[in-house]
């Protein structure tokens, strides 16, 4: 009996050890590939690859970290900084880069600042658009390459967007890495099939596959080649300001975008049909200039253009409605106008109000365009600001990429605005004094008066829009939380001449008291599609009698839209210079500057506020032969009390000079 208790012992044993291994495997794999659910960690949300945790060498800087910047805003400014004798909003400071260990490796953003180089570079073709397809149209990889070179990060620009469809998508890959023992990119030639670049023997030489111009029927191929140099543990700091940290594709014939260099030849050559395509590569870092704080000049002067509706295309089209024989091209004649008005005018400021894509299908891609339309402000280093039209989102990206773009242009002072009001690019720029007090003497609003609403048959997109979109109830709000921060300051302001005395002996206190009184600086307000309002029956002068509406109005039916939220009555009538005592009723909003509508340029004066348009200023949008291309100029002087328009014609013709606020103007 007890031997077969020993022997049935014996065979539980024999199988509970191998039955208890497979219960418990089969639990690990269940826990493992069923129960466990990992959460998306930082670099998921982030689209972040593992190399962003890599270790960094921090002891070689960005390439342009030595690089001075002029300080870009002058409320938070501090004058200790400043040198003795130095003017506050001319004191430059060190640029501070972006840490680029910080920056995302994985993913395509050339706006981005990276220092990191790039490590290999492929061509492919797909059929399938790669952003639905994703990692199909990836070049071939494997994840020990993954890992040492970078993963693949494809360069969202289609090389056929012109061609056929049958042509599929070709698009650009690169590999970016941040290790410091894989050779990167130094350099980049655009070849035809027989040709090789100089000392290809070398090996550091390497030939992409597949043509640039795959797909294009009868186009020859093209090929691009890489040079691989150093590792970037071994560079200098000069090499490494020199290696390839960024690659894009420009369309049309303009120049590429700030910090990039086209390579020759095209990828796509141009036809009747097609516009050029560019290859662009960016060295290193390009920091773009920053405009300086906006300031009146010591003898009281601001000077702003209004830039209204340049209608530029990615090609760039024939010029409309105009007898000039030499304007055989739209986009570039208007630039040299828009230049030789600078020239003429020399403003501190440049207000872009609206338009300045063409859309309708024109402006497909509206980075190409963007790069160019402030071309002439940016290349005299003008600081310059803009507003979206009903036609800048028809095509392409939307407001808000765009506004990161704008963004990313040199002397630009555009801002997104927040998030929870209705539009893109609700702002307030503030015009300080030139003295030691940097007292806020003129307030600019920036709106966006938005593209088209939504009637009840364009739900779904099926219908094109017929309706403009209005200035929203949240925007009301806005404005009127952002007037009433405004501080009430002593005018008529005088300048603080008395530099040893800093902030303590203000000029302005010694006014004199009858003439002396507390209120709001004056205030200028820009949007492009002008207020229902601004057709009302026009104000009279009280002295003479007179309309007060100077200008061309009946060129065109009018602009604004059919619905309203009351802007005009609850926002521009409802701020007044002297909110915080409730005395007076002069309105804080002297005049609200329009675009919109290219063959109407008068100002009228509806209820003490004056409706200005700037006129068409562009041979690239609608206009009329006799009726000149415009410029409206706000000449505001004695630090903000007196402002003063006119318009500039393509014939250097000063038109319609006059007095809107101060000294000389129409009494209410």
């Amino acid at each position: 009996m007890a031997f077969n208790v020993y022997r049935l012992a014996r065979g539980f044993r024999a199988i509970l050890a191998p039955l208890s291994a497979i219960v418990g495997f089969s639990c690990l794999l269940t826990f493992l590939f069923i129960l466990y659910q990992p959460t998306p960690g930082p670099g998921i949300k982030q689209r972040m690859g593992w190399q962003s945790w890599d270790v960094v060498d921090l002891s070689l800087p960005l390439a342009d970290s030595d690089t001075s910047i002029e300080l870009g805003t002058g409320d938070d400014h501090d004058d200790s900084s400043a040198d003795e004798g130095v003017d506050w909003w001319n004191v430059t400071a060190p640029y501070n880069p972006v840490d680029s260990a910080s920056l995302p490796l994985d993913v395509w953003a050339p706006l981005l600042p990276h220092d990191t180089g790039l490590s290999e570079i492929a061509v492919t073709q797909c059929y399938f658009n790669p952003k639905v397809a994703g990692d199909l149209c990836n070049p071939d990889s494997t994840p020990e390459k993954d890992a040492i070179r970078g993963n693949w990060v494809r360069v969202d620009r289609n090389l056929n967007y012109e061609a056929s469809y049958l042509s599929g998508y070709l698009n650009i890959y690169y590999r970016r890495t941040r290790r410091q023992d894989i050779d990167l990119v130094t350099e980049i030639q655009l070849l035809g099939a027989p040709d090789s670049p100089p000392s290809v023997e070398d090996g550091t030489w390497h030939k992409v596959d597949m043509s640039l111009r795959a797909g294009v029927v009868r186009a020859p191929p093209l090929y691009l080649w890489y040079k691989t140099g150093k590792p970037a543990g071994q560079m200098s700091v000069e090499e490494r300001s020199n290696i390839v940290t960024e690659l894009d594709l420009l369309y049309g014939k303009d120049r590429p975008w700030y910090g990039f260099e086209k390579l020759d030849p095209p990828t796509m050559e141009a036809s009747p049909r097609t516009v050029p395509a560019w290859l662009t590569i960016r060295r290193g870092v390009k920091v773009p200039p920053r405009a300086p704080p906006l300031h009146f000049s010591r003898s009281g002067r601001f000077k702003i253009l209004q830039v209204a509706d340049l209608h530029f295309s990615v090609s760039h089209g024939a010029c409309r409605d105009t007898d000039r024989g030499d304007c055989v091209d739209g986009d570039d004649t208007t630039l040299s106008l828009v230049d030789h008005v600078l020239e003429a005018e020399n403003p501190d400021l440049v207000v872009f109000t609206g338009d300045q894509l063409n859309g309708q299908g024109t402006s497909w891609d509206p980075k190409s365009v963007i790069a160019k339309f402030a071309r002439a402000v940016t290349d005299r280093g003008i600081a310059w600001t803009a507003v979206f039209g009903n036609h800048d989102e028809e095509n392409g990206e939307n407001k808000e990429e765009q506004m990161k773009m704008m963004k990313a242009l040199p002397y630009s002072l555009v801002e997104r605005g927040p998030k929870d009001i209705h539009g893109v690019g609700n702002y307030v720029l503030k015009v300080m004094s030139a003295d030691a007090s940097k007292t806020h003497l003129l307030t600019m609003y920036f709106l966006d008066s938005g593209s088209y609403s939504k009637g009840y048959f364009n739900w779904w997109g099926i219908f094109q829009p017929t309706a403009y979109d209005w200035i929203r109830q949240s925007q009301i709000d806005w404005f009127l939380q952002q007037s009433a921060s405004i501080k009430q300051i002593l005018r008529p302001f005088t300048p603080d001449d008395g530099k040893d005395f800093g902030d303590v002996w203000r000029r302005q206190d010694q006014v004199t008291p009858t003439q002396a009184r507390m209120a709001k600086p004056n205030a200028l307000m820009f949007f492009h599609m002008p207020l229902p309002e601004t057709y009302y029956d026009p104000d009279k002068d009280p002295l003479t009698g007179r309309l007060l509406d100077k200008g061309e109005s009946g060129n065109e039916l009018p602009g604004n839209s059919k619905e309203s939220d009351g802007f005009f009555e609850k926002a521009i009538l409802g701020s007044l210079e002297n909110d915080h005592t409730g005395k007076g009723n002069t309105p804080e909003v002297k005049a609200i500057g329009n675009g919109h509508c290219h063959l109407t340029d008068n100002c009228r004066r509806v209820q003490g506020v004056w409706m200005c348009f700037g006129g068409g200023g562009s041979y690239s949008g609608y206009g009329k032969i006799g009726f000149d291309r415009r410029f409206r100029v706000y000449d505001i002087s004695d630090y903000g009390e007196t402002i003063r328009t006119y318009k500039r014609t393509e014939h250097d013709e000063i038109m319609d000079d006059m007095i809107l606020a101060g000294k000389g103007a129409p009494g209410m």
